[in-house]
């Protein structure tokens, strides 16, 4: 184990040298997409497109804007993906895609299935390789390189369906691992391969006293949770009494904010806490330096972005795009600007949509942070509300003495033209009319079309208080606990009746 760790600390300080000598721009953009087309034009979708063509033009970015249209996932798997996936060769991407990844989503929505390619997964071992030159910057012991990762994700076991191998990206991944990492990655083959995430969880605490964990991956929710079980297991104060070398959290999947403090309750000495922003479609992001908010994308991965300003010139109301062509490119971005992220990758997607906001935090740098979802932000009466305002009013709420959970939902109704807000709390003696209050406060700073749609055509909000646990209650009657599965922050139309059939029964 030492030995690893001492190689493991050396490849990150020359791997930080490395990338820290590069200097990443459009051009590298550029150098992807050509490599990409490449790869693809004797494919099915590259001689429907022309991709040998766009090969010859003087501004290749363009011409593949016009010639080929932006879709999400439900357009891309009518008109392409339910082929490949069906197994024909050289559909939209070179040779036969062995696996797929089953996305999680939110509850209620059905899972996609995610083309992988082994170029792909080697891009996915190159960019977590290279994310250890993070460590070195950061001045860990060396008990730390002599410790263990311990990764929460999904069932690593994968299916056979057809004619292909689908399941959750992590067991794909694990399946082609890297030797050298394998010994110090926990929980191992077996635990990691349960289904059952209380089965899982249970499991994890059982062996925790037996491991030296310095690094910890996962979703904050299901990480937390993992740690305050092992807590209350073991009597601990805090987590660091078992596992007295950790000291870096990997975090994604859902903003980490209203976790915060929880966190620092379970942990006794200081965690260095990084960002990555990780899906089934790819590697895009992740934070280079602790101390910098953004996390820097990650333009030379084999992803080519685009980015498509998320306001009424580009999408309608419903939160549709207005054109399937147009879109920006890293070249053309600034700060401070909601961008939904468009993408095209060496596993065969193509102006694919991803669903995701991101906002750019430097743009010399290339920084960004996820600020939302397209469909999850609220706008009835023209109030645009993004997550991003929605998770900061929630966080002002608490330095107000509010104490709200980091779990909660929110509906609209259009019928009403108002917000439903549904919040768990353990604070019972919360005075509801003055939660609104406050509540529409910090929404009026945060949010100025939020304030003008109030005073003329928004109705004031009602709140539903739930105890704590509420939200995981009804996420396990749809089978939708651990992992990356995430309540949605918004919901839409079905998943609001399905939400509020559940809450007429519980609460």
């Amino acid at each position: 184990m030492k030995i690893i760790g001492r190689l493991l600390k050396k490849s990150s300080e020359i791997s930080f040298r490395r990338i820290n000598r590069k200097n990443i721009d459009y051009k590298n953009q550029l150098l992807v997409l050509c490599k990409l087309l490449n790869a693809a034009k004797q494919t099915q979708i590259g001689f429907y497109h022309n991709f040998s063509g766009l090969l010859k033009s003087s501004d290749i970015a363009n011409q593949y804007q016009l010639s080929v249209p932006i879709s999400d996932y439900e357009e891309f798997y009518a008109k392409w993906l339910h082929k490949t996936i069906a197994g024909q060769k050289d559909n939209t991407w070179k040779g036969k895609l062995k696996y797929y990844a089953l996305s999680s989503g939110t509850t209620g929505a059905p899972s996609k299935r995610i083309p992988v390619s082994i170029q792909m997964i080697r891009s996915f071992q190159k960019t977590s390789f290279t994310q250890f030159s993070v460590l070195h910057d950061l001045d860990l012991t060396n008990a730390f390189y002599e410790s263990s990762m311990l990764a929460i994700g999904g069932s690593t076991q994968l299916v056979k369906v057809d004619n292909h191998i689908e399941g959750d990206l992590s067991g794909i991944l694990k399946k082609h691992a890297s030797l050298l990492v394998k010994p110090i990655t926990k929980p191992g083959d077996k635990i990691s391969a349960i289904k059952d995430w209380n089965e899982k969880l249970n499991a994890i605490v059982e062996k925790a006293d037996k491991w030296n964990i310095g690094l910890i991956a996962g979703v904050p929710s299901w990480c937390l949770m993992l740690m305050e079980r092992i807590v209350k297991h073991y009597n601990l104060e805090s987590i660091h009494e078992i596992w007295p070398n950790l000291q870096v959290y990997v975090h994604g999947g859902v903003f980490m904010g209203p976790y915060e403090e929880r966190f620092k309750k379970i942990f006794a000495k200081k965690v260095v806490f990084l960002d990555t922003y990780l899906a089934s479609e790819g590697y895009f992001a992740y934070q280079t330096d602790a101390n910098r908010k953004g996390m820097k994308l990650l333009l030379n991965n084999n992803i080519y972005f685009e980015f498509i300003p998320f306001n009424s010139d580009y999408f309608n109301e419903n939160g549709e795009l207005i054109s399937k062509h147009i879109a920006h490119t890293i070249g053309e971005v600034v700060t401070g600007v909601d961008y939904a992220l468009v993408i095209s990758t060496n596993a065969g997607l193509w102006r694919y949509l991803l669903g995701d906001l991101i906002r750019f935090t430097d743009v010399s740098k290339r920084e960004i942070i996820i600020s939302g979802r397209i469909k999850q932000y609220l706008s009835v009466c023209g109030e645009h509300l993004s997550l991003d305002n929605i998770h900061q009013a929630l966080l002002n709420l608490s330095k107000k003495g509010i104490i709200i959970d980091p779990e909660f939902t929110i509906s609209a109704d259009l019928s009403s033209q108002s917000h439903h807000w549904y919040l768990e709390t353990s604070q019972s003696n919360l005075n509801k009319n003055k939660l609104i209050a406050t509540l529409e406060e910090e929404l009026y700073k945060i949010n100025d079309d939020y304030k003008s749609a109030r005073k003329y055509t928004l109705s004031a909000p009602s709140i539903t208080l739930m105890p704590s646990g509420t939200i995981y209650d009804y996420m396990k009657t749809q089978g939708k606990v651990g992992a990356q599965n995430k309540m949605p922050r918004v919901l839409s139309e079905g998943q609001k009746k399905q939400w509020e059939s559940y809450l007429a029964d519980c609460l």
